[in-house]
């Protein structure tokens, strides 16, 4: 896979599948045979692939997607991958396990590009990888895989130096990123099951990416930011498929896990803030682009948080907050709200904008029995990457209770309470029963609780009945109905009573 001209490139044996930089397919290069490798010219503006199949590099005009030029490397079979640096394609050539493959390069700058072959004969064509006065490849068809490290300065490259693959414990190379000046080459192997960064001055290792306490997966890609503050590395058979790292501290800034199949080999390539990878389907080989966008930004996290259940035509308050990873405060900024009612489609709500240090507030009124899950998003910025927060509420029919009855009564005389059940339009439930709690508070302070009998509601939710009292002092009357399908209802009647006369 290449990046350049604000298209991505993907290689598919006959063909180069081209998209945008959002990851929509735009177009198709065909004429091919056997594309693998990819380069692209830091302008943008020209392609090049390597065609094992035809034994050529073919050059591609990124604009509009011609082949302008095709460079035959007929001594040379099945180049497979490629490098560019400034004016010069380093080239990867070998058909595997025949012991004829080595690394070439080409002066694109030249109007007729002549091969010049280099360096030992390899089992398979080298992974290579170029940038400023350096190259280094390595065979990926042995191991323990060893790094050579060449200066390519003047017209003859001259080896710098060998990063011993036994020494180091490398087996087969699966992939190799530089940094923009060349100091540093970033490699992907087999195993160890991590990225290591080595100094192409001094073939020393110099830091270690994705290093764990339990190996996660093979180590199948790496990749470098154009700015060359951000290491990318992808992984198979593990938790997460690929992982962003801090170039200078080594800490892991993003991860992502892959929504099917494995990530290819040597599939990863940042497009300014975006990282792009390609996965196979396990069960038919069928190939996927996949985006990560915003994957070497910094951090955000929204929170949202309900009350707990809702209730049908009243507000619903929700509350949350947007965090960045600096600790900065956010400042007001828009968020999107989105209401997903378990019944029904999706209803964009007005938008909210957080306070200076980043809270923010909802409110909705519900509309529909069920369960409903609100989203929350920040689309992010040129610093921050954006994230989402959802929370879900199960929304009640509105229900409640009215309790009336006399303010004052006489020991030993009936009291007559009633009352109502309001379901606001809905149905009373059949035979639901109505709890009554009566709470006396005498002259000395004595309180004193009693469940009474619960009553049933008629069809028109209402119900009554009567209670004796048997002693002076306050009477606090308390009538209460749950339901799962209702929010809890309740109502509350006082009656001062006293002796009688006589």
């Amino acid at each position: 896979m290449a990046v350049g001209g604000g298209k991505v490139f993907v290689s598919a044996e006959d063909r180069i599948v081209v998209a945008d930089t959002t990851g929509k397919l735009t177009g198709t290069i065909t004429g091919l045979s056997g594309a693998l490798g990819l380069a692209a010219s830091p302008d943008g503006t020209r392609l090049y692939a390597a065609l094992s199949g035809s034994n050529e590099v073919a050059e591609i005009n990124t604009a509009s997607l011609d082949i302008t030029r095709r460079i035959a490397l007929t001594a040379y079979p099945c180049p497979s991958n490629l490098s560019l640096a400034s004016d010069r394609l380093w080239v990867g050539y070998g058909c595997p396990h025949t012991y004829g493959g080595g690394v070439l390069g080409l002066d694109l700058s030249a109007a007729t590009a002549e091969p010049v072959a280099f360096g030992p004969n390899m089992n398979r064509a080298p992974i290579v990888a170029a940038a400023g006065d350096t190259l280094v490849f390595g065979d990926p068809g042995v191991a323990p895989t060893d790094l050579l490290v060449y200066d390519v300065s003047s017209t003859t490259p001259t080896q710098r130096g060998v990063i011993d693959g036994g020494v180091q414990d490398l087996s087969f190379v699966n992939d190799l990123a530089i940094t923009p000046d060349g100091s540093m080459v970033i490699s992907s192997f087999g195993s160890p099951y991590h990225y290591d960064a080595w100094d192409t001055g001094s073939l020393a290792k110099v830091r270690t990416y994705g290093q764990e306490p339990s190996p996660s997966g093979y180590a199948l890609g790496v990749a470098i930011s154009a700015d060359g503050a951000h290491v990318a590395g992808g992984r198979n058979g593990g938790s997460m498929d690929i992982a962003v790292f801090d170039m200078a501290t080594a800490a892991k800034t993003y991860t992502n896990t892959g929504p099917l199949g494995d990530l290819v080999g040597g599939s990863l390539a940042f497009s300014g803030a975006d990282l792009f990878g390609v996965l196979r389907e396990w069960r038919d080989g069928k190939i996927h682009l996949w985006r990560s966008q915003g994957a070497s930004l910094k951090a955000s996290t929204l929170t949202l948080t309900t009350p707990g259940d809702s209730v049908i035509s009243k507000p619903l308050t929700m509350t949350g907050r947007l965090t960045l990873a600096d600790e900065s405060a956010p400042g007001p900024l828009p968020l999107v709200v989105t209401r997903r009612p378990q019944y029904g489609s999706p209803v964009s709500l007005p938008g909210v904008t957080t306070a200076a240090d980043g809270t923010f507030t909802i409110t909705d009124i519900p509309s529909a029995y069920g369960g409903t899950t609100y989203d929350v998003r920040w689309d992010g910025d040129s610093v921050f990457r954006g994230s989402a927060a959802s929370a879900f509420t199960w929304t009640r029919y509105a229900a409640s209770l009215t309790l009336i009855g006399p303010a004052k009564g006489v020991v030993g005389k009936p009291l007559q309470l009633q009352g109502v059940l309001d379901t606001n339009s809905e149905t009373i439930p059949g035979g639901i029963s109505i709890s009554v709690q009566r709470t006396l508070t005498g002259r000395d302070g004595t309180v004193t609780t009693t469940t009474l009998p619960a009553v049933t509601p008629g069809s028109d939710g209402s119900f009554g009945f009567t209670d004796t009292p048997d002693a002076a002092g306050r009477y606090a009357y308390t009538v209460r109905w749950e339901d799962t399908d209702y929010e809890p209802a309740q109502a509350d009647h006082s009656v001062a009573v006293r002796r009688g006369h006589g």
